[in-house]
């Protein structure tokens, strides 16, 4: 008889539990899907800005007329550290300790070149940026902040 209670306490609090996880599992995809929506997370002040091609031309000035834009659009300085930005054929340029200052940006060339305050340099030997591509910068965690898109229909930016 004091077997029985317990089955049917048992069976209840398995109830109430498959009743949370359907309410936690239908408010899940709605915040997740908000936020795939908003490419620019509201958190961050971090942006993509101008892009350029370099079109043709191998040797270091011509990878190095091709670039990235990083924007802080936010009056507060922001460490990019760990920060991703990568072309849609997944090359990725990673920054190492660098910090961005509230409402300036940095170009992100893909050739050799002695990185500053402004500039700071990938390094290749082949441009990476095609006529086509999307940009996405990413955050230290691998949240996507931006996308920038261009050569479908001028530059698209966002989703």
């Amino acid at each position: 008889m004091s077997a029985s209670p317990a089955i049917a306490t048992r069976r209840t609090l398995a109830g109430l539990l498959a009743a949370g996880a359907l309410i936690g599992a239908a408010a899940v995809p709605a915040a997740a899907d908000d936020h795939r929506h908003d490419h620019r997370g509201s958190h961050s002040s971090v942006v993509i800005g101008d892009v350029r091609e370099a079109g043709r031309g191998h040797d270091n000035r011509a990878l190095n007329r091709e670039w990235v834009e990083v924007k802080n659009t936010g009056r507060h300085a922001v460490e990019l550290r760990g920060f991703t930005l990568t072309d849609e054929e997944g090359n990725r340029y990673r920054f190492n300790g660098f910090r961005l200052d509230g409402k300036s940006s940095v170009r992100v060339h893909t050739g050799h070149g002695r990185d500053t305050d402004r500039d700071v340099y990938q390094g290749r030997r082949h441009q990476i940026w095609d006529e086509r591509d999307t940009a996405t910068l990413r955050d230290n965690r691998g949240n996507v902040i931006d996308t920038e898109s261009w050569g479908r229909r001028g530059h698209h930016h966002g989703h």
